[in-house]
């Protein structure tokens, strides 16, 4: 009964199902519909282009010429600054201590100086005249001596000995004296030139050296390059900011004044671009927001065209030529690193209201 009735019945059912599994399976997918329109090509002949806002002074990676803690955090995301103004400053209490040392090394040879500049010392004087004056009376006395044994009429009266001993007196005397005035003319004429030299240079070392102390302590406060805005920080109190080349800048900041877009220009399209060229830029999900751009500058090198991660490390397999618009950011609210998609004009005609022949990506 069950192989008779159940068994064949099953097998149509089967089939049944099956026959409708491939009539169901074979029916055309419905398209979805876009999220965004993508934009239209402005112009009759096209160059198009994928490009990234930047600042007018490119997105400058600020990092630390010496790497330390930070000890001070002088800005934040949004700042305005200017060019010199402080961003954030490394630990520099080790530097201000060698500071202090120098400075008193700066002192010492200082008061050095002053000590040799201001000789002779006035109560110096007093007694090396005094000593002069001693001298000249020793002189006198032992002159007067040998005087007195010439004066004798008879030499006899006197021994050989006493009359040498006398004349050897005054030489010693008159030697005593030279030598104390020569001490009083060098005391009363100051300080020796080269003594002077020499004290001069230890000064001018020592304020050298609190020169360049001073100025490492200065490097240790990091100042805005350029007037702009802080645009990254990736930095916080406390932390190691190492220095070098980093993968991860500390702080990233730019003037968005007037804001840039570099267009990367399929090497393909390179030769049919014109510098100064009219260009439209459409932000990315809304083509009706737009901006019309003036041309800045090419970058006259191609380059390896680089991913949508932004990673160096990964390409593509073509190469591009950069160019750089700008446009003022009243005009359309948009951010920096932010996708735009760029029609450039290849032919030289005005812009058209609708959708023209397109040669870009």
């Amino acid at each position: 009964m069950f192989r008779k009735f159940v068994l064949p019945l099953l097998a149509v059912v089967g089939f049944t199902f099956a026959l409708y599994t491939v009539f169901t399976g074979a029916q055309p997918v419905a398209v979805s519909a876009a999220v965004a329109e993508p934009a239209l090509a402005p112009f009759d002949d096209t160059i198009a282009g994928a490009g990234i806002v930047e600042a007018r002074t490119q997105n400058i990676a600020v990092g630390t010429p010496v790497a330390g803690v930070v000890a001070r955090m002088c800005v934040q995301v949004g700042s305005q600054v200017a060019a010199g103004d402080p961003l954030f400053q490394i630990d520099d209490r080790d530097r201000q201590a060698e500071l202090a040392v120098r400075r008193s090394a700066l002192a010492s040879a200082e008061a050095d100086l002053a000590r040799i500049s201001s000789l002779p010392r006035a109560e110096d004087l007093p007694p090396a005249r005094a000593r002069v004056l001693a001298a000249e009376t020793l002189v006198a006395d032992v002159k007067n001596q040998l005087a007195l044994a010439e004066g004798l009429t008879d030499m006899r009266a006197i021994a050989t000995q006493e009359w040498d001993r006398r004349k050897f007196a005054v030489r010693a005397a008159e030697a005593r004296l030279s030598q104390e005035e020569a001490e009083l003319k060098k005391l009363t004429a100051g300080a020796w030139k080269p003594d002077l030299d020499i004290a001069r240079a230890a000064v001018d070392a020592a304020n050298v050296r609190v020169a360049a102390q001073a100025t490492e302590i200065e490097r240790l406060t990091v100042r805005a390059p350029v007037d702009g805005t802080v645009l990254q920080v990736n930095l916080r109190l406390g932390e190691f900011a190492p220095s070098g080349t980093l993968a991860q800048p500390l702080l990233v900041m730019g003037d968005i004044a007037t804001l840039h877009v570099r267009v990367d220009v399929d090497e393909n399209d390179a030769w049919r671009f014109r510098p100064g060229a009219h260009a439209v830029a459409y932000v990315r999900g809304n083509r009706d927001l737009k901006a019309e751009m003036e041309f800045v500058r090419v970058d006259p090198y191609v380059i390896p065209k680089r991913s949508l991660t932004g990673e160096s490390t990964e390409r593509v397999d073509t190469r591009v030529l950069q160019v750089i618009y700008r446009f003022d950011p009243k005009s359309l609210s948009v951010y920096v690193g932010q996708q735009m998609d760029v029609f450039i004009d290849a032919g030289g005609g005005d812009a058209q209201p609708s959708a023209g022949k397109g040669s870009g990506r």
